[in-house]
């Protein structure tokens, strides 16, 4: 491996030539002077600002190997020029780590895998211990032991819900395409409806909650805070400050492209957002000389000739500006500086640090105009103010929140930055109530993961994070029974998404690595989405749950249909091709209609359900055997009606045409755990209106036309005999619509 070493003194060079050599590299060296240097690490580690590093490594002053003169790959250099020198390849990199941690990190089923492996597995046990009953009874009864077995075999058929699979995918895909308009792309099927079960949310906090764009805040001049939406630039002071940070400033934003630090855009975009033109301002007053910032200093300083004068405009670090200013401009006036005033600004400084800003002190002075800039000039400065900035919250993210909370769902952010700057944006937006409620990922780093599983449920925010500490605050939060939906754009979050239940990846800011590791990718960035999401994975599982009722109400109630029979010493009600029909025509699409029943938003106000529960609940269960009651009731006293009129086969008819109808009428039953009848709701699914006008007419067609009845084994109707069977059908749909009104009120 060839490295390139670019500048640094003789002592730098030949400490960087030991490296290379116990690294068994060979250097080659350009002499080029260092200068100071900004990285942005964002994707590894989620600070929303570039971290300075120092580029004087040198063996007893700075440790090598320390993260303030490491450049990791991955980075972007935002600011300066430094010496480089590559110490690791490959998986000894810090990307490399992170790709051993998504090695060892699995993914989980979602609730509705686990939920479906286990029902599949307890109905179909139960149905074939039905269908076993029932092939003894007919046997003992004397009856033909093929035919028996047929029956039993068609029986098992039509009862236990094969297309079930196939019609949770069919909704899964459907909610993908609903999700996908709403700027969230599945890229896992399962995660549709996994959303839905989502208890905690991890969100990262840079482009998520936040805009990612720093923004002025505040302005503080003459003893005075002013809103960013407050200033005015017809003051001469506020005017003043304004032209200051765009003179002393690197940055473009030229047809909406900004070029240099997140800090200095800021004070631009301002510029234009109150329509100062920024070019011809730079134009009246070009700089003629300039002390570069540097991070040893915190300054930085520029020189313009302004009304005659040539004038030197400092800003920086406020401390630093303070150490070095003799007076401060209030008004129209400058005075000495006094002990007073140093004191407010310094509150001030406080102040705008606790509300988690970031503040740039501005100061001048009236330099010569034949000499260039020297770093001896940035004294005996003249304070002119403090301009505060931060990543403002998305306008959205505070409401999303809310309804988080409402829902069930905590909130958590996970971040990079600082403690304080995170605290503030979590604070503002609803996620944080209280300082004790933050900590930093050092905190955790020698707590078992016990304790951890003890400390997560106190804190909603964590700054100062590493890829490590996401995985353990993630799989902690599992163990305690929830379900977790992780977020987030850079590498460092890669295996945490993969770890959590439901990964989120940021698609206009992420990381091919972030998306990858995601079930779910995000167009706009924006944390109001995820809630959206959830929104629709509940009404996917609520969908779902109302399919499920659906095809396990009617196939019970053919089932009490013919267990009745058999115990009654009646014919079979039903041949196996009746049952064959029935599963395959009208049961299929009104379970696929009910499976893309339009979303409400009512879900929201439901807590999430528990990550063990089973679709086959007690109350679930008590719907299915009432409502399967019911229809099979009435398919027995259809039967009986025709079998007392003209026998078995005439019985035979009405039992499967009355079970046909009741199931299609059962559809509208089950679009809601609440009576439908005589509201909007029983007419808002064309597809549901489809699968029912479209199953009638083949039943309708199988019990009256001549052709059809040997191939279907009935006799066919006529028109008094087919008004019967429609209202014994019919009659189910009320009768339920009734039970879920007492239901409803009995619950009250």
């Amino acid at each position: 491996m060839s490295v390139v070493i670019i500048g640094g003194h003789d002592r730098m060079v030949s400490q960087y030539k030991k490296i290379c050599k116990n690294y068994n590299c060979k250097a080659k060296v350009f002499t080029q002077m260092s200068a100071s240097l900004k990285v942005d690490e964002s994707a590894l580690t989620g600070e929303s600002l570039g971290v300075e590093k120092m580029t004087d490594a040198i063996e007893g002053e700075v440790p090598l190997g320390d993260r303030t003169n490491m450049v990791y790959s991955g980075s972007f250099v935002t600011y300066g020029r430094g010496s480089f020198v590559v110490t690791g390849i490959g998986m000894e990199t810090e990307v490399g780590k992170i790709a051993s941690l998504l090695k060892t990190t699995s993914e989980k089923k979602t609730p509705l895998q686990v939920n479906l492996d286990q029902f599949g597995q307890k109905l179909s046990i139960i149905i074939l211990v039905f269908c076993g009953i029932l092939f003894g009874i007919n046997v003992f009864r004397g009856g033909n032991i093929g035919d028996a077995f047929l029956f039993a075999v068609a029986l098992a058929v039509a009862a236990i819900p094969e297309a079930l699979s196939s019609i949770v995918t069919i909704v899964l895909s459907f909610g993908t395409q609903k999700m996908a308009k709403e700027h969230a792309i599945i890229r896992k099927l399962q995660a549709v409806e996994g959303l839905g079960s989502v208890s905690i949310i991890c969100s990262d906090k840079t482009g998520t909650l936040t805009q990612n764009k720093m923004t002025v805040e505040q302005y503080y001049v003459n003893e005075t805070v002013i809103p960013a939406d407050k200033i005015d630039v017809k003051d001469s002071e506020q005017e003043k400050l304004m032209y200051f940070s765009i003179l002393c400033n690197d940055s473009t934003n030229v047809d909406g492209v900004e070029i240099g630090d997140p800090t200095e855009t800021a004070l631009i975009n301002l510029g234009s957002k109150l329509g100062l033109d920024i070019q011809k301002i730079r134009g009246e007053y070009p700089r003629e000389s300039e002390n570069p910032f540097d991070s040893d200093r915190k300054l930085m300083s520029t020189k313009h000739t302004i009304d005659e004068t040539p004038i030197m405009v400092v800003k920086g670090a406020v401390d630093v500006i303070m150490g070095r200013t003799a007076s401060i401009q209030c008004g129209d006036e400058v005075r000495a500086i006094t002990p007073e005033d140093i004191e407010k600004i310094e509150a001030q400084n406080q102040s705008f640090s606790r509300e988690g800003l970031r503040v740039l002190g501005f100061a001048y002075k009236a330099v010569s105009a034949e000499e260039e800039l020297s770093l001896e000039d940035e004294n005996n400065l003249t304070f002119l103010g403090l301009i505060a900035m931060m990543d403002p919250p998305r306008e959205e993210s505070k409401a999303a929140v809310e309804e988080c909370i409402k829902a069930g769902i905590r909130p958590v952010m996970i971040t990079g930055d600082h403690k304080i700057t995170a605290a503030a944006i979590a604070k503002r937006i609803g996620i944080l109530k209280d300082l004790s409620e933050a900590c930093e990922g050092a905190e955790i780093e020698n707590m078992s993961d016990e304790e951890l599983r003890g400390f997560v449920p106190k804190i909603s925010v964590y700054a100062r994070v590493s890829p490590e500490h996401k995985i353990r605050i993630v799989r902690a939060w599992q163990e305690r029974g929830n379900i977790v939906s992780m977020t987030g754009d850079g590498v460092n979050d890669a295996p945490a998404l993969k770890q959590a239940d439901i990964g989120v990846a940021m698609g206009v800011t992420g990381t091919e690595v972030a998306k990858d590791a995601a079930a779910m990718v995000l167009t706009d960035d924006n944390f109001a989405t995820i809630v959206k999401a959830v929104e629709n994975g509940r009404n996917l599982y609520r969908n779902i749950k109302y399919a499920i009722q659906f095809l396990l109400s009617g196939n019970f109630g053919a089932i009490l249909a013919v267990l009745y029979a058999s115990i009654a010493g009646l014919p079979v009600p039903f041949a196996p091709v009746h049952l064959l029909f029935i599963n395959l025509l009208t049961d299929s699409l009104p379970a696929i209609a009910l499976g893309v029943e339009p979303h409400t938003s009512d879900v929201m106000n439901e807590k999430p359900r528990p990550a063990d529960e089973s679709i086959l609940t007690k109350d679930f269960l008590s719907k299915i055997g009432l409502e399967g009651l019911v229809i099979g009731v009435m398919t027995m006293i259809s039967f009986l009606t025709g079998y007392h009129q003209d026998g078995a086969l005439l019985g035979s008819t009405y039992a499967f045409g009355t079970l046909c109808l009741a199931r299609l009428f059962h559809g509208y039953n089950c679009k809601s755990d609440h009576p439908v009848i005589f509201t909007k709701r029983f007419f808002n699914n064309k597809w549901m209106q489809g699968a029912f006008a479209l199953g009638a007419i083949l039943i309708t067609a199988v019990l009256t036309i001549p052709g059809l009845h040997q191939v279907f084994k009935v006799e066919t109707l006529n028109f008094e005999q087919l008004g019967t069977v429609y209202l014994y059908a019919f009659a189910c749909f009320p009768i339920i619509q009734l039970l879920k009104w007492v239901r409803g009120k009995l619950s009250e």
